[in-house]
């Protein structure tokens, strides 16, 4: 079944490879109508999805993750009809300088080929991977996880009806059905078929992808990201941006999970932040200063400083300075999103500078880490590794290059 979907997904390459412009924009605005005129059949699906997990005993945070509702079906909708409105990065020539010789040397931007994504409960992907694979020209293998198998067939059926409809090969987006972890790692070794693997989802999946496949990887990292209020801080401010952050969506990789306190300004934060988490039902847990402020908070270990809760959990620290800020966040985060809360010029820009993440933000909820809101349309996942693309990765990071030469009959001598 895996040798069948990879041959014909490399069979579908050359379809992708030579789709124009106009005519991948008018596939894409017949799959976002006919998602939205089937969101019933796509809701029925996904609420099988929905109660086999609270079944399974599935987290608050990974239960909005898999859930769909007739507004997040529009909204994948708008994020595939956002690319249409792009421009198309494929066949885009960076650069041609004319060599000594004669020889017209430049590069030429060209899809990757063919794409596979391995994630979990987020059925959303299922049609953000086709949009932004679609609009770049490559071919996309889904492997989804057992969490939303039900959800994922639901809208990858749309997708290949819509396809069949107007004549264009139906392998351009495969979905690998068994969810089994030996079709998953027989998939992570179908490096003669597929160009390149994405892995979206939790640190365990992450790290499995990275260390058992034989297919390049870009890596998509967990996000536990901070927001450090700096004693200069609009404490009004800094109360709805964490809130905001930690409370708008918790099972997302771009919620704060650590908080970081300049000690000056602690007691005059911590009773009012306290009692806006508490009635949102986000349990605290911090260091010997919090504890001794705020009743009722727990004592943080070690690993809590590192921990990507995916919960209505929150770590608070106090900290002496904006660089021992940078230095404890350098120290446990992931590479993901980071904001500071000030009023000082100097050390916003000293936290840009010294914050080693893809996306450090200053007086803003580290919400906004999305392909969406970026006004990339939608994305493939956030990347926390430093080769190719990081950070939200959006039409340019699904494309490679490729050399194109002009001469005129040289010949090396």
């Amino acid at each position: 079944m895996i040798e069948t979907i990879g041959r014909q997904a490399k069979a579908a390459e050359p379809v992708m490879r030579n789709m124009q412009t106009d005519t991948k924009n008018e596939l894409l605005s017949n799959v976002a109508k006919e998602l939205v005129a089937r969101s019933d059949q796509i809701l029925a699906a996904n609420a099988i999805d929905v109660e086999n997990g609270k079944k399974a005993g599935m987290s608050v945070g990974l239960l909005d993750r898999l859930a769909l509702t007739e507004d997040r079906i529009r909204g994948m909708a708008e994020g595939i009809c956002q690319l249409i409105q792009l421009d198309d990065p494929i066949g885009e020539v960076l650069q041609m300088k004319k060599r000594p010789n004669g020889l017209m040397i430049g590069q030429k931007r060209v899809p990757l080929g063919v794409v596979g994504i391995i994630y979990e409960a987020r059925p959303n992907v299922t049609a953000d991977a086709f949009g932004l694979c679609f609009k770049t020209g490559n071919v996309v293998v889904l492997k989804g996880g057992s969490d939303a198998i039900h959800s994922n067939k639901a809208i990858v059926d749309c997708i290949r009806a819509t396809l069949k409809q107007h004549a264009v090969d139906e392998n351009v987006i495969q979905l690998i059905e068994d969810t089994s972890r030996e079709t998953t790692t027989a998939f992570m070794k179908m490096n003669r078929y597929i160009d390149v693997l994405i892995p979206r989802g939790g640190a365990g999946l992450i790290q499995a992808v990275v260390n058992n496949s034989t297919i390049p990887v870009i890596e998509t990292g967990t996000g536990n990201c901070h927001i450090y209020v700096d004693e200069s801080a609009d404490l009004k401010m800094a109360v709805d941006i964490i809130l905001n952050a930690k409370t708008q969506r918790v099972g997302v990789c771009n919620a704060c999970e650590s908080l970081l306190i300049h000690e000056s300004v602690k007691d005059a934060l911590l009773p009012v932040l306290a009692q806006r988490l508490k009635e949102n039902h986000v349990e605290m847990r911090g260091d010997d200063a919090v504890c001794a402020i705020v009743p009722d908070v727990k004592k943080a270990s070690d690993e809590d400083w590192g921990k990507e809760y995916l919960d209505y959990i929150i770590s608070i620290k106090t900290v002496s300075s904006v660089e021992e800020a940078i230095a404890h966040i350098n120290r446990y985060n992931t590479g993901h999103s980071e904001a500071i809360v000030t009023s000082s010029y100097q050390n916003a820009q000293k936290f840009l500078d010294e914050v080693d993440a893809a996306a450090v933000y200053v007086n803003a909820s580290t919400r906004y880490t999305d392909g969406f809101e970026f006004g990339f349309g939608a994305e493939i996942g956030i990347s926390t590794q430093k080769l190719h693309a990081r950070g939200p990765m959006g039409l340019t990071a699904l494309t490679t290059t490729k050399y194109i030469i002009y001469g005129s009959g040289q010949v090396r001598p």
